[in-house]
Order: structure tokens, then C-alpha cells, then sequence
């Protein structure tokens, strides 16, 4: 076990932009079945069918796409037309297609915090996205292990820590999820950094912990960081 402090990073809307492509996709959307329900009515529907859907499909734009089409022929009693359902198709297309944009600071602050600290990237999806994010991105190198996993609960990150030698007590996890990033380690007796993103998704969506004994900040950027670390170190 080290005894230095070891640092987590989410990938999605922590380091990259991520939601905002899925809010571009979900007003056009709402804009195609236009002429069956109002948006309202769709985006209850497509939300439901997500959350209906992910424990066979799990995270990302695949299973996304699979639930749009699915809620698009139920709401239409399958009217929905082929063109519409390829159009469909076509827009997960481009999301998979989408250029990775890395959000403001966020290499300058990896660069500052790989000088001295271990890192492990922790990341939940599709593997072959993730993985083709990651590689687009140009930030792999400043990770010393990279994990994609299915979810990101307690027992996701204690397989994690076990495996790469950190004990919970020295493990710290920036995020922009408190569901997934920030309670499941403060459970485990590690740290957390929140950085919101300006969209959360409504499965993401927590209570935000008031006090962890010290072991919890709220930031708002990613460049407050490395002060942070710097601080609990």
C-alpha cells in the first residue's frame, strides 16, 4: 500500500464535454416527433424507457440510441416512419463521431497534478467509446491506470482501490457527479472533489453532502484542484 496520496478523475463532464451533445440531440429529438406529443411528453417517455433499459444496456450512447428508437415507436404506435427511425440512427452517429473537447484547464491541471501525485482516470460507459474518447482527448499520459467500468458505486471503487494498492484513507476522487463520483468514496473513507457541470442528468442527480469531516469541496472549476489537493495534503 502507498502511503502518498493517490487522485481519481471522472472523464464525462469532468474532463471532456459529454452532456451537452446529448442536450444538442434530445432538442432535435423532441423536434422530429414534434407532430405525435409535445416535448414534455417525449422527453417523460424517453427518460422512462432509459431507466427501464439500463441495467441491459447500461451506460452511453448506444444504449441511448436503442431506448430513442424504442420510445419513438411506442409513442407513436408505430407510426413512425423508416426515414424517421434512420434519422434516428443518424444521430447517434454523430454523437459517436462527435470531436472530444476538453473543458476549460482541465490539461493544465492534470499536467500540475501529475508531477507529484499517482492518478487513475475512472470512467463508466461503453468501453469501445470510452476508450476511443480517451484516445482522441491526448490525456492518457498523465494517468498511471485507466478504468472503465459498468457503474460507479461502492463497491465498483473498493475493487478498484484493492487492485492498484490505495487505501480508501489516501484516495481522492474529482468528479462531476455526487452520485456516482462523491458519496460512493466518501463511503468508502476517501475524498471528494464536486465540479458541477452546468447539465446534470437527471439519473446523476443527488443531495449534495453538507459536511464529510474535511473529506469533502465543492469547486467551481476544475482549476481550484490542485489547491485543494494541496491543501487536504
Amino acid at each position: 500500500m502507498s502511503s502518498r496520496l493517490c487522485i481519481g478523475f471522472d472523464a464525462d463532464d469532468t474532463l471532456w464535454h459529454n452532456e451537452n451533445i446529448f442536450e444538442n440531440v434530445h432538442e432535435r429529438y423532441y423536434t422530429l416527433l414534434a407532430r405525435y406529443h409535445d416535448a414534455a411528453t417525449v422527453e417523460r417517455a424517453l427518460y422512462e424507457t432509459e431507466m427501464r433499459n439500463l441495467e441491459l444496456y447500461g451506460y452511453g450512447i448506444k444504449g441511448f440510441m436503442l431506448s430513442a428508437i424504442e420510445t419513438a415507436i411506442s409513442l407513436t404506435d408505430g407510426k413512425v416512419g423508416t426515414g424517421e427511425i434512420r434519422d434516428l440512427i443518424g444521430l447517434g452517429r454523430e454523437m459517436l463521431d462527435h470531436p472530444v473537447e476538453l473543458l476549460p484547464h482541465a490539461r493544465e491541471t492534470l499536467e500540475i497534478l501529475a508531477e507529484s501525485h499517482r492518478m487513475i482516470l475512472i470512467t463508466k460507459g461503453d468501453l469501445r467509446d470510452q476508450e476511443r474518447k480517451l484516445a482522441k482527448s491526448g490525456i492518457a499520459r498523465y494517468f498511471a491506470a485507466i478504468e472503465i467500468v459498468s457503474e460507479k458505486d461502492k463497491g465498483t471503487y473498493e475493487r478498484i482501490l484493492a487492485r492498484h494498492g490505495v487505501e480508501p484513507r489516501l484516495f481522492l476522487m474529482v468528479g462531476n457527479s455526487v452520485k456516482s463520483d462523491i458519496l460512493p468514496v466518501l463511503e468508502l473513507g476517501g475524498l471528494g472533489v464536486h465540479v458541477p457541470y452546468r447539465i446534470t442528468w437527471g439519473h446523476e442527480q443527488a443531495e449534495t453532502p453538507t459536511s464529510e469531516d474535511g473529506r469533502f469541496y465543492h469547486a467551481a472549476s476544475i482549476r481550484d484542484v490542485p489547491q485543494i489537493v494541496s491543501r487536504w495534503g
